[in-house]
């Protein structure tokens, strides 16, 4: 049966599983790294793959069956998934089993990659974002930062005052009743500048496209599927942060972030210092839509002070974390940092600062 997809977005589809394996080589999912290599030599499972509304396509493809057999579904493929068996079986065998899984329920797996989204909220994140929340306090004299957060999921990470930090030897900034701990290693020979106190966060509200309602079953659900299947601390850490979340749920608003922000940011009181920012969520924008962001946040920071604050990955083993400072009608960008996606480390760079008239 045609497919409907031509032959050049399956080659570049395929392109997007290999390095997705890459990926998961790097950040230790076996089983993903397994099946991506499967998928993307695969035509029948990259045309039913290419049917999602929205990417990263292998992290949807992935999540939806993972979405599947959490909710209960009954199939051998189960077995080779470590976030439902303590002891699941090696990896080597698993491609034909997840094939004949995808095909038997194939109108589970459409209905969710072209109803859903990759909103993977990583708490753990919050490890390598703190330091530039930081700089943004201090440059702003202690004052208290009102956050403005750029795909915000379901919020966890507007929370990020809630929960308690330490980097080993680099330091630790805590809030000892916090349930959310968060462990991250530092790496190299910089000098991560970790508060001493979390700054202070005058408001917060995020900009969500379709916010992760924390009431619906399926929705926290689909949180957890997003999560690699080895990786059970972020599955714990996940749970603990959605607790927090209930108690005190952030404000989110439902929209294109791009038409929202300049509002979102016209709202935040003229005496506040605003942080806003963004984790692992440019990369599903497309270029015109990044200059557009750009762009929207130049114009706003003509008008008052603003911090810019972006972790975002570069499609290899890390992340970048970078701040961007508009004060008083000057631009100074910074690249701070190297870091895991998962927020497990961190390797301080600090580059010279570039300033210029803000655009």
């Amino acid at each position: 049966m045609d497919s409907g997809i031509s032959d050049p977005q399956l080659d570049s589809l395929s392109r997007c599983f290999q390095q997705f394996a890459v990926e998961c080589r790097h950040h230790a999912s076996p089983l993903y790294e397994r099946l991506a290599v499967s998928v993307g030599s695969d035509p029948e499972m990259l045309a039913l793959a290419a049917r999602a509304r929205s990417g990263p396509v292998p992290n949807l493809f992935f999540a939806a069956a993972h979405f599947l057999l959490l909710k209960g579904t009954e199939h051998p493929v189960s077995r080779f998934y470590p976030s439902l068996f303590e002891q699941p079986d090696p990896v080597e065998g698993a491609y034909p089993a997840f094939r004949s899984f995808c095909l038997e329920h194939r109108g589970g797996i459409l209905k969710l990659i072209s109803e859903r989204r990759v909103q993977t909220n990583e708490v753990r994140r919050c490890a390598c974002l703190l330091p530039a929340f930081g700089l943004a306090s201090s440059q702003a004299r202690g004052r208290p930062l009102a956050l403005v957060e750029v795909g915000a999921s379901a919020g966890l990470n507007l929370l990020w005052d809630h929960y308690g930090y330490d980097y080993g030897g680099g330091g630790r900034c805590r809030d000892q009743r916090s349930s959310v701990q968060l462990h991250c290693a530092l790496r190299g020979d910089g000098h991560a500048p970790i508060p001493v106190r979390l700054p202070a966060v005058a408001t917060r509200v995020g900009l969500e496209l379709a916010p992760v309602d924390l009431r619906d079953p399926d929705s926290v659900l689909w949180l957890r599927a997003l999560i690699w299947p080895e990786h059970r601390e972020r599955a714990e850490l996940l749970q603990r942060a959605l607790q927090i979340a209930r108690q005190d749920p952030p404000p989110i608003v439902a929209g294109d972030a791009l038409d929202l922000l300049p509002g979102a940011l016209a709202a935040v009181p003229g005496d506040a210092v605003v942080c806003l920012f963004h984790s692992f969520t440019v990369n599903q924008f497309s270029p015109e839509a990044r200059e557009r962001l750009a762009s929207l946040i130049a114009e706003q920071a003509s008008h008052r002070d603003l911090y810019w604050v972006s972790l975002e990955g570069r499609g290899g083993e890390y992340a970048l974390l970078e701040l961007t400072s508009f004060r008083r009608g000057k631009r100074t960008d910074r690249v701070l940092a190297r870091c895991s996606a998962h927020g497990d480390w961190l390797e301080w760079l600090d580059g010279e600062p570039t300033t210029g008239g803000a655009e």
